[in-house]
């Protein structure tokens, strides 16, 4: 059994998958929940993306950029019987059919957190920037631009808990909760791997339920992720 007894503080605001929303759902209504994926546990939280803004989006050029079209995950998975490798392998298609999409990038830019087009825990970054920064795929422990997601999931149980799944800043490994994967589908189970993922590229958010959460980089575009590849 995983012990969560320790709450990573982010040095450098690493992304943590909880309950709910951003990295998969601990709850009956995965729609209305969000994953508190603090880089230790989740607790189910209620999602909230908001844009009330009267500005034209931002599109910059129609289509994507090319590095979108080409982004890749590279998926190692442990203790997942073969069907749930095979979710995990439809989540990780479904991911990039996401990245690839215009709606994705388009959601990324335009998002909106106080009024202003930004994240809230952004790393002093511009949506573009970091829209950028995950076409990019350069973990913080890796370092390498690759253009692709690199991701150590293992699976594990503890039906007494609300943690969909949790990571540490120190590994790129994602401890994933049987009690919310084998229920999930592989669209919800794409909030949770690129939540904790998120968290990978250095972004964070607040340990406890706050305001801002919801709309920090790993719960945003958890949920961005999670609508768009339900519609796939």
């Amino acid at each position: 059994m995983i012990k969560k007894s320790t709450l990573f503080i982010m040095t450098l605001s690493l992304m943590v998958s909880c309950g709910g929303g951003g990295g998969g759902s601990g709850s009956s209504d995965p729609n209305s929940q969000a994953q508190q994926n603090i880089e230790i546990a989740d607790e189910d939280i209620l999602s909230g993306e908001a844009n009330t803004s009267d500005e034209q989006p931002e599109s910059e050029a129609l289509g994507v950029p090319s590095n979108a079209v080409t982004f890749n995950t590279n998926i190692k998975t442990y203790n997942f019987t073969s069907n749930g490798r095979k979710k995990i392998n439809t989540a990780a298609e479904l991911i990039k059919e996401v990245v690839a999409s215009e709606a994705f990038k388009n959601k990324v830019l335009n998002h909106r957190y106080n009024g202003k087009k930004q994240f809230a825990n952004n790393q002093g970054l511009t949506n573009k920037q970091i829209y950028n920064k995950i076409l990019n795929g350069a973990e913080v422990l890796k370092k390498t631009v690759d253009n692709e997601m690199d991701l150590e999931l293992q699976l594990y149980t503890d039906n007494n808990s609300n943690t969909v799944g949790y990571t540490f800043p120190t590994t790129n490994r994602i401890w994933m909760n049987s009690k919310y994967f084998n229920k999930n589908t592989a669209a919800l189970v794409t909030t949770n791997m690129m939540h904790e993922w998120l968290h990978k590229l250095g972004f964070g958010h607040d340990a406890e339920v706050t305001a801002r959460r919801p709309y920090s980089v790993p719960y945003a575009i958890g949920y961005m992720v999670r609508d768009l590849a339900k519609k796939l």
